[in-house]
């Protein structure tokens, strides 16, 4: 358990988040996500139709006496985690209706920078039993830097790998945590709102590095923690619950590090830059030499220069892979292909080899 301004990643400190965290150095820690109470202002049991109890979320520190200590409660943690958040790190919050519209609101008094509201789809949500209201079916993730001009973390290739090839999209659609994920005490939830794995992979892997530190200050029981520590990242959590505490502590002590999760993800506006006409220097591509799409139903000459020439117009490989589909933009390297050993080959190929020539 670390000491007063003193770090010791991977582990579980009990407590006060806010005390928690103004015991941390400054500038210590590389993500911070936070999944606080959601102030649900329930009034009374909620039942099912056939009258039996649900399971909901009536804990005591889910209950605030007004919006206005929800408020100063929100501003307090904030502002003890952007104390404690490094100047290229950035903050993920969780929260629903009813409370992430007064957090943004803070993050955004804070001097926080947001990049993205991201929509959690639930694609087995709890229903409406009432039936006096749509069903809600999903929760917001707010993601924010720092500050406006921070060179924060953004894995974009490993998102797009997760995403099948596609950019991932800022809505995204996973199950609530069911099944034998959902840990149990007594035959009872251990936890109210447990949030999936599936979930938290998704935010640890796409802004942070092998070796980062991620801190939890609403921890439960643990998701934060086991995800990153599969994922090859430092962690700390705060949980002022014991109990809580003990399952999570117990909960990651099984968990190993996922084969290849230390390895350095690549981010390609991190890579040397090639242009298309070293290509043409190197010989790996020809003056004169005609470019196709993969379906050859586009073609393009090759200019000793390294402008490309269709029927119509002369540019760069984005400039006419545009101009032949009529499209306002176009990704060149990977539109355009060569011929070799009668297949065709994209033209990226070529230049992951200059680029590993440079390196």
């Amino acid at each position: 358990m670390g000491g007063t301004n003193s770090i010791a990643p991977d582990a579980i400190l009990v407590g006060d988040c806010v005390d928690r965290m103004n015991r941390l150095p400054a500038g210590s820690v590389d993500l911070v996500f936070a999944d606080p109470p959601y102030n649900l202002q329930l009034a009374g049991d909620l039942r099912r139709p056939d009258h039996s109890s649900v399971d909901g979320v009536d804990d005591d520190w889910d209950k605030f006496q007004d919006f206005a200590a929800y408020d100063r409660f929100t501003l307090e943690w904030l502002t003890a985690a952007r104390r404690v958040l490094k100047e290229d790190g950035t903050i993920w919050v969780i929260g629903s209706y009813h409370n992430v519209f007064r957090v943004g609101a803070r993050i955004q008094d804070l001097g926080f920078w947001i990049l993205n509201d991201v929509v959690w789809r639930k694609t087995n949500p709890m229903p409406n039993f009432r039936g006096r209201r749509f069903t809600n079916a999903h929760e917001t993730l707010i993601w924010a830097a720092k500050r406006r001009d921070a060179r924060y973390t953004f894995n974009y290739e490993a998102m797009k790998a997760l995403n099948e090839g596609l950019q991932m999209r800022s809505d995204w659609s996973l199950p609530i945590c069911t099944g034998a994920e959902r840990l149990k005490r007594d035959g009872r939830k251990a936890h109210p709102t447990q949030k999936p794995e599936a979930l938290l992979h998704r935010v640890i892997l796409s802004a942070t590095r092998p070796g980062d530190i991620v801190l939890d200050p609403f921890f439960g029981t643990g998701t934060t923690g086991a995800v990153a520590k599969r994922l090859g990242r430092r962690w700390i959590g705060i949980e002022r619950d014991a109990d809580y505490a003990a399952i999570a502590e117990e909960r990651i002590a099984r968990i190993t590090a996922a084969d290849g999760a230390t390895v350095q993800l690549d981010a390609r506006r991190d890579e040397p830059r090639v242009p298309f006409g070293s290509l043409v220097e190197r010989g790996l591509v020809r003056a004169g030499e005609v470019l196709f799409d993969q379906t050859r139903r586009w073609t393009a000459k090759v200019r000793a220069d390294g402008m490309v020439i269709s029927a119509d117009a002369k540019g760069s490989i984005h400039q006419i892979g545009a101009s032949v589909q009529g499209t306002p933009a176009c990704n060149g390297w990977t539109f355009w292909h060569v011929e070799r050993q009668s297949r065709l080959v994209v033209i990226d190929v070529l230049r992951q080899k200059v680029r590993a020539e440079l390196a």
